[in-house]
C-alpha cells in the first residue's frame, strides 16, 4: 500500500518541472513487454539494453546470471538504472517461470525455422523478448520453452547483430507499433503511483535521513 501522505511529501520537494516530467515519462511507460538477457558476458552490453528499455519506454528488464555474476555497468547505463525495473535471475527456469506465471508467452529472438520477421510480429500478445550473446545466441533450455521466435530481416552478408544493437531495433520497432495501437499497453494507476514515489527517492539527495524524520514526525 503506498503512502500518498509520503508521496506528496516528497513531491513538494522536487521542482514543478521534475514532477511534470515523471509524469509525461510515465503516460509511454509499458509492461506490456518486458526483457530479459541470458548470461551477457560483457556487461556494457546489458547496460546498453537497459538504456534502450528506458528510451523507448520498457519499465523492466530481467536479468538472467546463471554463469556470470555481473554489476550493471552504470557508466554504459546513463541512469537508466533509476527508472527501470531489473529483475536479476540465478536460473533460466526461474526466469522463465516467473514471466510465464505473469502472463508473458516467451519470444526467442533468433533466428529459427519457424521465426517471425519484425515487421509481422504481432504486438497484441504480452510478450517476454529473449536475448542472447552474438556468439552462443539462447540456451536451448529457452529455445524448447519459447512460444515463439522473432528476427530482425538482414540482406547483408553478415547474420548477426550485437545483442544492444538488435534489442535497440526490436525494441523501438514494437514500441512505436503499440504506442499507435488500441491495445491497452499503459501502466495502471497504481503502477504509476508506485513508480512517483520510486523515482522520487531516486531522485532526492539523502533520501534515507529524510524518510527516517518524516516518520519520527508522522508517527
Amino acid at each position: 500500500m503506498i503512502d500518498i501522505a509520503y508521496l506528496e511529501f516528497l513531491e513538494n520537494i522536487l521542482t514543478e518541472n521534475r514532477k511534470e516530467r515523471f509524469l509525461n515519462v510515465l503516460k509511454n511507460r509499458t509492461r506490456h513487454f518486458t526483457v530479459a538477457v541470458e548470461d551477457v558476458f560483457q556487461m556494457h552490453n546489458t547496460s546498453a539494453v537497459m538504456r534502450s528499455c528506458e528510451v523507448f519506454g520498457i519499465q523492466e528488464l530481467n536479468v538472467i546470471e546463471q554463469r556470470f555474476g555481473k554489476r550493471i555497468d552504470k557508466e554504459i547505463a546513463m541512469g537508466a538504472q533509476k527508472w527501470v525495473d531489473i529483475n536479476a535471475f540465478d536460473s533460466i527456469s526461474g526466469c522463465l517461470d516467473n514471466l510465464q506465471s505473469r502472463g508473458y508467452q516467451i519470444i526467442a529472438t533468433t533466428p529459427h525455422e519457424n521465426d517471425c520477421l519484425l515487421e509481422d510480429f504481432d504486438i497484441s500478445k504480452p510478450s517476454a523478448l529473449f536475448f542472447g550473446t552474438e556468439r552462443d545466441g539462447l540456451s536451448d533450455e529457452i529455445l524448447k520453452r519459447a512460444d515463439g521466435f522473432l528476427k530482425i530481416p538482414m540482406v547483408g552478408f553478415t547474420e548477426s547483430l550485437n545483442i544492444s544493437v538488435s534489442a535497440a531495433i526490436i525494441i523501438q520497432n514494437i514500441t512505436e507499433r503499440l504506442r499507435k495501437s488500441n491495445i491497452q499497453w499503459q501502466l495502471t494507476e497504481e503502477e504509476i503511483i508506485e513508480k512517483r514515489l520510486q523515482w522520487a527517492k531516486n531522485t532526492i539527495k539523502d533520501i534515507n535521513r529524510i524518510e527516517s524524520r518524516y516518520y519520527t514526525e508522522n508517527k
